[in-house]
């Protein structure tokens, strides 16, 4: 009787491991999809609504007569000569680079975390900062043709706004493939440092209110997070969210700078440090916003697919 008995118990534990261990492998890839398809989703909410001071802000940042014009002028005369429907100029390819780019360099902050060893409550801040700035290089990669698309659509002076489909066919005509990728160093560079900034620094100020408990749990204590790391958001990526600006934004027959360090040292020489800042004020204007939008809805979907709060 004795054998029987204990050759069930062994075989019940190792029936029990094994469910145990195709559980976790399953629920792994399903994290996997599950945390990308949420960051996706957040991003795509979010940036509907923030898209208007983008446009500000990316007018601003290419110069010419807004220059001059600041925040407030500038938003009159594009509501004034194009309309309102004018902030909302490239909101389709800005759609497909949030369901891309975001949804990777938020959804994959968490598995890259988790496998550097950084998950840990008393782990380093700068693992934290290398598992954003490697999922925010990737989603770049990713979603760089969409961002030059967007830029080209933001910057678009009068009523007659291009369809995406038309200013993918006009890029592809005039530059071909390489049209699609113009300034993708600056914007991985940039990516790297504003998801390294953002997660890393929205991570290390919810566990602190966490620990301080004086803010309370849950979504107030997201919002305040998120709100720290877009501050600190705008102060690291504005130089470099200008460089991309504007090689972005350049006529593929007069190109004016042959990549980022010359674009770096013509701004450097023109308009000195300062020239690296202009439009700050509507960067961290988008950035709070966008980035509390952005993390609220994320967690929360997080919650709702079943996944823990980052």
């Amino acid at each position: 009787g004795r054998p029987t008995i204990r050759k069930d118990i062994h075989r019940t534990m190792f029936s029990n491991q094994e469910k145990k261990i195709i559980a976790t492998a399953g629920g792994g890839g399903d994290s996997l999809l599950k945390s990308v398809g949420a960051a996706g989703g957040s991003a795509v909410i979010a940036v509907t609504f923030i898209h208007p001071i983008d446009v500000v802000k990316t007018r601003l940042q290419v110069g010419g007569k807004y220059a001059q014009l600041g925040i407030g002028g500038t938003a009159s005369v594009i509501a004034k000569e194009e309309g309102v429907i004018s902030f909302w100029k490239g909101i389709g390819p800005a759609w497909l680079r949030e369901a891309s780019y975001t949804s990777l360099r938020l959804g994959l902050y968490s598995p890259i975390k988790s496998a550097l060893g950084a998950d840990k409550p008393d782990s380093w801040f700068i693992m934290k900062f290398a598992a954003g700035s490697l999922a925010g290089g990737l989603g770049s990669l990713v979603g760089n043709p969409f961002d030059v698309l967007k830029t080209q659509m933001m910057t678009a002076d009068g009523d007659k706004v291009p369809t995406l489909g038309e200013a993918a066919a006009a890029m592809y005509k005039n530059q071909g493939i390489g049209g699609f990728y113009r300034g993708l160093e600056a914007n991985v560079a940039r990516a790297m440092v504003l998801n390294g900034t953002k997660m890393s620094c929205y991570d290390q100020i919810k566990q602190m209110i966490k620990s301080s408990g004086v803010v309370p749990d849950g979504i107030p204590t997201q919002f305040a997070s998120a709100m720290g790391a877009g501050f600190f958001m705008a102060t690291t990526v504005a130089p470099f969210d200008m460089v991309r600006t504007r090689l972005m934004n350049q006529p593929p027959d007069a190109k004016i700078y042959s990549g980022a360090f010359d674009c770096v040292g013509k701004i450097m020489a023109a308009e000195g440090p300062g020239g690296f800042y202009r439009g700050f004020f509507p960067i961290w204007m988008r950035f709070a916003p966008t980035t509390c939008l952005q993390l609220i809805i994320f967690e929360q979907l997080r919650g709702v697919l079943g996944m823990k709060s980052m």
